[in-house]
């Protein structure tokens, strides 16, 4: 089991940043690849970030130069920094941990962190 906790979100004027984290504990060694994920008010949740064993990160085309996912691996903590926010970036950010020797798929989610972006 893999638990996951976020932090990081508030209201942001547009153009500003903010980092959010997300801290994982439990069997953090069994994590195979973190993403982040949004959900906006009345909107599907969708793929933000992910970044799989090994480094290698993929982006939505929204978030694309903007954002940033990154990992601390002797804090257990995946950040995503987020630069030149859009009011539409407005939603409810959670991390998710995959986990297991196979592919990335989002097993384990944390709570996630309200981000809101004032135009």
């Amino acid at each position: 089991q893999v638990q996951l906790v976020e932090s990081g979100g508030g209201v942001v004027q547009a153009g500003g940043s903010l980092r959010l984290s997300c801290v994982a504990s439990g069997s953090t060694t069994s994590i195979n690849g973190m993403g982040w994920y949004r959900q906006a008010p009345g909107k599907q949740r969708e793929l933000v970030a992910t970044t799989i064993r090994g480094g290698s990160t993929n982006y939505a085309d929204s978030v694309k130069g903007r954002f940033t996912i990154s990992r601390d691996i002797a804090k257990n903590t995946w950040y995503l920094q987020m630069s030149s926010l859009k009011p539409e970036d407005t939603a409810v950010y959670y991390c998710a941990a995959g986990a297991g020797n196979g592919s990335y798929y989002p097993r384990y989610w944390g709570q996630g962190t309200q981000v809101t972006v004032s135009s």
